[in-house]
């Protein structure tokens, strides 16, 4: 459980309580009109590690027992009471649909008991103004890659609520990849962080694995060959955590996913001719791929943002951040706004 407080409450500010279930994470925060944060608690779910990847029923349970003690500890970290929360935000999709509606239930009853309005905020959304709440400098238009577990997207907005998705997974997101080699390698859940500690040790250009569809003219992501690929080499190498070549595997198959990420991003900066790039989504904390970008980035007059390492994650910030967008252009929810575990952003 995390959470930070930045500054004292302006009552004159609209004070958004931003509400994040949408996989195993139990997170609420306390987020103003000016993107400042006054609380952002996060409760991750331990109980999914020994089973190597979130278990939806045991996930709704924990969100069901933990979202009301995490909200008092979130307004009292913040400073406030419950009746000096102008809105609720919510995030009612994607993610998995009992998750989804343990806080979209939670956040109805809230906002219908206080009077308040109710904000449904897509989480894929969430992540890519994650990056406002340390950058609100940030203008449009840009251009944002969304990587996460079950998420690969690059998207050009042209403002808050006029974007593209330009370019999508057809098969595993980016995340995904890294999670399943990082299973078969018995690595901790989830396996990108690992993975990526494991690389900094080897050598990237050691193993020769696929760049999917490098060379296709589009903006489409695959990674379910470049996971294939890497399952084979484990099993005919006999890859594990005690083999000498485990660094340089580690290494080799992050760097496939990273080139691929870079090569097509770069490629749609410059035929919309954007100034502006942002990374988002868990796996914007992966070290190699923020090099990446700044080696880019000061080489050719892009700004490059990412979040900091907890606004990566799963936090409600980022969910009380679209928010605040929504919330200043009266984009209220209905309370019989239901839930969906469809993919992508909207």
């Amino acid at each position: 459980m995390s959470s930070y407080l930045l500054r004292e409450i302006d009552l004159k500010d609209i004070i958004v309580l931003g509400i994040e279930t949408s996989c195993d994470d139990t997170s609420i925060a306390v987020v103003d009109s000016n993107f400042h944060i006054y609380s952002n608690i996060i409760s991750s779910q331990v109980i999914h590690k020994k089973f190597g990847g979130v278990v939806p029923e045991l996930a709704s349970r924990e969100h069901i027992k933990g979202i009301i003690p995490i909200m008092d500890i979130a307004l009292k970290r913040a400073k406030l009471s419950l009746d000096k929360i102008d809105a609720i935000a919510v995030s009612t999709n994607p993610g998995l649909i009992g998750s989804l509606l343990v806080g979209l239930s939670f956040a109805k009853g809230l906002a219908y008991s206080m009077g308040k309005p109710l904000i449904s905020v897509n989480h894929i959304l969430g992540h890519v103004f994650a990056n406002f709440l340390e950058h609100p400098e940030i203008e449009f238009p840009f251009i944002a890659l969304i990587v996460s577990g079950g998420h690969t997207e690059l998207v050009n907005f042209s403002s808050f609520d006029n974007f593209e998705v330009i370019g999508r997974t057809v098969d595993d997101a980016a995340g995904e990849a890294f999670d399943k080699i990082g299973k078969l390698l018995k690595l901790s859940f989830p396996g990108g962080p690992e993975i990526d500690n494991l690389a900094k040790n080897g050598d990237k250009h050691a193993i020769s694995f696929p760049l999917p569809m490098i060379k296709q003219a589009n903006y489409d992501f695959s990674f379910s060959g470049l996971k294939t690929s890497a399952a084979l080499y484990i099993q005919d190498n006999n890859i594990d955590l005690s083999s000498e070549n485990l660094y340089n595997f580690a290494a080799s198959f992050q760097n496939s996913i990273v080139q691929v990420l870079f090569k097509k991003t770069i490629s749609a900066i410059k035929e919309n001719n954007i100034k502006t790039f942002l990374l988002a989504g868990g796996v914007a904390a992966n070290s190699e791929l923020r090099k990446i970008f700044d080696d880019y980035a000061n080489e050719h007059n892009l700004n490059v943002f990412y979040p900091s390492q907890e606004l990566c994650t799963d936090n409600a910030a980022m969910i009380a951040c679209v928010g605040i967008f929504k919330y200043k252009k009266k984009q209220f929810a209905d309370l019989n706004i239901n839930g969906s575990s469809i993919k992508g952003i909207n």
